[in-house]
């Protein structure tokens, strides 16, 4: 480790946070409580040789900070912070170790974690024990960047109500890198995601707001490394203000959100507040530990040695802790400005709104955090997105975020593959769905639920199909890992078959979950892939698998074509009739003479009349009508039948007019009448509509298929 610094040049100022490009030099700014002292450390233009020390004024308040004459864009940095190393007391300084800046906006070179980046001794294991080793070699530089990019994000967004949005979750580089019409150089990489086949692809599908995997700058656990595996999903996360160097450059990260919101389209970044790259007690020192470990994790009372653990990645952010609050909500308002994203989606959201109370850490919907998210003049006017879980006690927090808020609802996906794979009992739980889980969702309304009936984290739409255990055997931990109960149904076959009669029924099945998703109440989300039979051979979690098991299979459109257009049409049913996509709670009404009014709905059984009691508690019941009227005159009954092929009689009073809209059972017939009497196929679902007089169907045109790169001129 070179000598001490000098002082640096300047004071400068406390503010803003990280490194800012002024006239005639650049500003540092670091949050430590803890240090005693905190060196800036320059290096070369490939980072690997120091070329100056300088020792920063401060504290003020917890703030160290200098300005560095003749300085400017393109500068490599890092920092050493001086301090206590008292494991037991929770103080972890080690300035043998570089360390990054938490509000870095680039980085020269990807992380590779490594020994000599941890700051106990590894060999003996002994928490209180230095490292000596310098990490200066096998940790990234920060960048200084320039300030002008950051207006070069900013651009209209499209402002798409939710009660019109159509969520589709995707990854950039799984997403991108195997389609044909992409140019090779850019597949799997941001201006990938930006490239006319994939936005016509999403227009096309109807999809009004892709929702990207994490983005942020991660690296990969050493434990994966070690098996040859690498961190796929990127949820390790080392950096809150730069994108992730494999997939390209900010610049080309923000022409993506320029293009996507040119087609209508918001982006919605996948963010990780929740924990960070840096492990457990025996992880490595490359930030936040080394900065004021005290002040970043949540820490165990009584043994602030070991890190609370709640969201099972080794350690825990403190989301009550002023300066992580102000490091959150700078980082979001920094997407939000320099790239100008239209939301995010929290990961474990649960963490966020966890304070320190008499019985340990609880869940608080006036959170600090949750808070400052809900006043802040910019980001409160953004989509907020909950999982509203994490593994902590109380950790299940299903309608429990604050207003504002709308949350990814499981409720919605178990008892949609539940009712499918005819379970006993279903019916008053698929009717809850349906209307919206009022239950969780209460005075906020249907729109404030996110459904979804597949997400990255498990199967796909097809393996939920086709298989009824996980096989994540590739993933080295003997098939331990993922989720153990899926609710999910292969139809008697595990695996791939060649019975067509077979693949004719899992393709119901598929049809049939992504239907009644549509039809819900609430708003919907969309695994990419699933709109053709995506597979991952029954691997439910594919955080580790970087390679052709994750990463879309675009070939697999040469036999779904029928089915994308299936999905299409459900789509654009959706967009058509607005009754399924209320903002507030339907009415529900019942009797021999009852027709739905306006924004209201009727729940049907099979002979003709309402649903009643008896037909609600019977456990062998597979079958539910729904009759909706919206204020428009448009109006729909769905017919969903889980159990074995048996008719259904619409209601005295239906009256005539109706249309199959859509038939899960021969999904690539036309529209036609319908009858009074539906003879309904095993295991299908049938859509049929009335509009007003003079009114168009909802259109049924087949979407693109991907075609081959263009040659360059």
């Amino acid at each position: 480790m070179a000598a001490r610094a000098q002082p640096v040049p300047e004071a400068g100022r406390p503010w803003p946070l990280g490194a800012t490009v002024t006239a005639g030099g650049v500003n540092f700014a670091l949050y430590s409580g803890v240090a005693e002292a905190v060196e800036l450390c320059l290096f070369d233009a490939h980072g690997e040789h120091e070329t100056a020390r300088w020792r920063l004024a401060g504290p003020g308040d917890g703030i160290w900070h200098g300005f560095v004459p003749k300085l400017g864009i393109g500068a490599r940095y890092g920092y050493r912070v001086y301090g206590p190393y008292r494991p037991d007391a929770g103080l972890r300084c080690n300035a043998h170790k570089l360390l990054l800046d938490p509000y870095a906006r680039a980085f020269d070179r990807p992380l590779i974690l490594r020994d000599e980046h941890c700051g106990y001794i590894a060999e003996s294991g002994d928490d209180r024990s230095f490292d000596l080793r310098d990490s200066a070699p096998w940790l990234p530089k920060c960048i200084v960047t320039d300030p002008a990019e950051d207006a070069a994000g900013c651009t209209a967004r499209p402002h798409t109500a939710w009660a019109d949005t159509l969520l589709y979750e995707t990854h950039v580089r799984g997403f991108t890198i195997r389609h044909p019409g992409i140019p090779e150089a850019a597949r799997g990489r941001f201006e990938g995601m930006a490239q006319p086949a994939i936005v016509d692809w999403l227009k096309a599908l109807g999809v009004s707001a892709v929702e990207l995997l994490p983005v942020h700058a991660f690296t990969h656990e050493r434990a994966l490394l070690r098996r040859n595996l690498r961190n796929y999903w990127g949820y390790n996360s080392f950096g809150f203000f730069a994108p992730h160097a494999d997939y390209g450059t900010a610049a080309s990260l923000r022409a993506l959100v320029r293009r996507l919101h040119e087609a209508g389209i918001e982006v919605i970044l996948d963010v990780v507040y929740n924990h960070t790259a840096e492990s457990d007690e025996c992880g490595p020192t490359i930030c936040w530990r080394g900065l004021d470990n005290a002040a970043y994790y949540r820490l165990h009372a009584g043994q602030p040695r070991l890190y609370v653990n709640h969201t099972g990645c080794g350690n825990t952010l403190d989301a009550s802790s002023p300066p992580v609050i102000r490091l959150i909500a700078d980082s979001l308002r920094h997407w939000a400005t320099s790239y100008g994203v239209d939301g995010f989606r929290f990961d474990l959201a649960t963490v966020l709104g966890r304070e320190t109370r008499p019985g340990g850490d609880e869940f608080a919907p006036g959170a600090g955090l949750l808070d400052v998210l809900a006043q802040d003049p910019l980001l409160s006017r953004l989509k907020h997105i909950a999982e509203p879980w994490d593994i902590g006690p109380g950790g299940y927090r299903l309608g429990g975020f604050p207003p504002g808020w709308h949350e990814w609802n499981d409720r919605c996906r178990d008892t949609l593959r539940r009712f499918w794979r005819a379970d006993a009992g279903v019916l008053p739980e698929l009717a809850a769905r349906l209307h919206g889980s009022a239950e969780a969702f209460g005075r906020r309304g249907p729109q404030a639920g996110i459904n979804f009936v597949t997400s990255h984290d498990g199967f796909t739409l097809a393996d939920l199909t086709c298989y009824r255990e996980r096989h994540n055997h590739a993933n080295g931990e003997d098939n331990r890992d993922g989720h153990g109960d899926n609710h999910s149904d292969n139809h008697g076959v595990e695996g791939d078959t060649a019975d067509g009669a077979l693949l004719a029924a899992r393709r119901r099945t598929r049809l049939n979950l992504l239907a009644s998703l549509l039809l819900a109440q609430g708003v919907p989300m969309l695994l990419a892939g699933d709109e053709f039979g995506q597979s991952q051979a029954g691997n439910n979690n594919g955080y580790c698998q970087d390679n052709a098991l994750c990463w879309l299979d675009w070939s697999r459109l040469e036999t779904e074509a029928g089915f994308t257009a299936a999905v299409r049409r459900l789509t654009a049913l959706r967009r058509e009739f607005a009754v399924l996509r209320s903002r507030c709670w339907l009415h529900g009404v019942h009797g021999e003479d009852a027709r739905p009014a306006p924004d209201e709905l009727r729940w049907l059984g099979p002979h003709g009349g309402d649903m009643s009691i008896p037909a609600w508690e019977d456990p062998h019941g597979r079958c539910l009508g729904l009759w909706l009227h919206g204020t428009d005159g448009r109006e729909l009954i769905v017919l969903l039948n889980a159990g074995p092929a048996m008719d259904f009689r619409l209601p005295a009073n239906a009256g005539d007019g109706w249309q199959v809209a859509f038939d899960s059972s021969a999904f690539e017939a036309a529209p036609g009448p319908a009858a009074v009497v539906h003879a309904l196929p095993a295991r299908s679902l049938r859509v049929l509509s009335r509009v007003p007089a003079g009114t168009a169907p909802a259109s049924s045109d087949s979407p693109p298929v991907p075609g081959r790169a263009r040659k360059p001129g």
